[in-house]
C-alpha cells in the first residue's frame, strides 16, 4: 500500500488526466505529484477541478493546471493541451480516466441516457487521444497514452451495457494505436481495475443499502477491494519510461474477480465441506 518508484520518477515530466479532480484520478494524479511530476486535470466541473488543484498543491508542493472542459467538444480539448503547453512546456503522457456508469436493465434506458455514458467513455477518450496525439506527431514528440478500461471490456456485462460497449471501444482504441503508431515513438496501454470503491461512483452506482447487499469484496478470490495506492503504482510505472517495452496492453487489478466470476463453476465455493462429502458419496468414492 505504499509508494513503490523512486521520488523523483516524474522529475520534469507533465502528465494530463481527464476526470482528474475526484476518485481515482485524483489519487493516481497526488501519486504524481509525489514522484516530482507536473498535473493537468481537466473535468467539466470547474469548481470540482479548481478545488483538487489547491488542495493537491497544498498536500504534495506540486504544480497542478486545472482547466475545464467538455471531453465531448472537441475544440475544448485543444484547448486543455494549448493551455498545458504554456504552462509546463509540453505533455508527457495522457491518463485517460474520465467516464460515467449506472447501473439499470437495458429496456429502461432511453437512447439519451446510452449517449451520455458512451459519449463520455468512448467519445471523450477517442476525442483526447485524437487531439494530443496529433499534436505529437506534428512535433515529433514521443508520448504515453494510459487508458482505464474494465473487465467486462472484453466478457461484457449486463446491467451495464453502455458502460460495457465504451469500454470495449477504448480497449480496441488502446490496441489498435498500440501498432499504428509506435512507429513516432507513441505507446498506448490500460489498466482494467476491479473494485476501487470511492465514495462519490460507488453511491452512484450502488445506492442505498445495494453496496451492502452487493459486497463486492465477496465476489473477489483476495476477498478485499483494490487501495488507491495500488492502483496508482501500477499507472505511474506504465506512464514511465520503466514500462517502455509494454505496447498495447491492458493490465488487470482487480484480485482475480473476473476469472472467479467468469468460471461457469466458480459460484461453488459456497457449498460447505459436508456437502462435498455427500457428493463424493454420491459418485461412489
Amino acid at each position: 500500500m505504499k509508494g513503490m518508484l523512486k521520488p523523483d520518477s516524474f522529475k520534469d515530466k507533465t502528465i494530463l488526466i481527464t476526470g482528474g479532480g475526484t476518485g481515482l484520478g485524483r489519487s493516481m494524479g497526488k501519486y504524481i505529484l509525489q514522484l516530482g511530476g507536473n498535473l493537468v486535470i481537466t473535468s467539466r466541473k470547474k469548481e470540482v477541478i479548481d478545488k483538487t488543484a489547491s488542495e493537491l498543491m497544498h498536500e504534495t508542493g506540486g504544480k497542478v493546471l486545472a482547466v475545464p472542459a467538455d471531453l465531448r467538444k472537441y475544440e475544448e480539448i485543444e484547448s486543455v493541451i494549448k493551455n498545458a503547453e504554456e504552462k509546463f512546456g509540453r505533455l508527457d503522457g495522457v491518463l485517460n480516466n474520465a467516464a460515467g456508469n449506472f447501473i439499470s436493465p437495458t429496456e429502461r434506458l432511453s437512447h439519451r441516457a446510452f449517449d451520455i455514458v458512451v459519449d463520455i467513455v468512448l467519445r471523450g477518450t477517442y476525442y483526447t487521444t485524437l487531439a494530443v496525439g496529433k499534436n505529437w506527431i506534428s512535433k515529433k514528440q514521443s508520448g504515453i497514452f494510459l487508458n482505464i478500461v474494465t473487465t467486462y471490456a472484453w466478457t461484457g456485462s449486463g446491467y451495464v451495457v453502455p458502460s460495457a460497449c465504451g469500454k470495449a471501444g477504448v480497449l480496441a482504441l488502446t490496441r489498435s494505436l498500440a501498432v499504428e503508431w509506435a512507429k513516432y515513438n507513441i505507446r498506448s496501454n490500460a489498466i482494467a481495475p476491479g473494485p476501487f470503491p470511492t465514495e462519490g461512483a460507488w453511491s452512484r452506482l450502488l445506492p442505498g443499502d445495494l453496496a451492502q447487499k452487493f459486497d463486492p469484496a465477496e465476489r473477489i478470490p483476495l476477498k478485499r477491494v483494490g487501495d488507491h495506492q495500488e492502483l496508482a503504482n501500477l499507472a505511474a510505472y506504465l506512464l514511465l519510461d520503466y514500462s517502455a517495452y509494454i505496447n498495447g496492453e491492458v493490465v488487470t487489478i482487480d484480485g482475480g474477480e473476473w476469472l472467479r466470476n467468469g468460471g461457469e463453476f466458480s459460484h461453488l465455493e459456497m457449498i460447505p465441506d459436508a456437502m462435498w462429502d455427500m457428493v463424493e458419496k454420491m459418485r461412489g468414492k
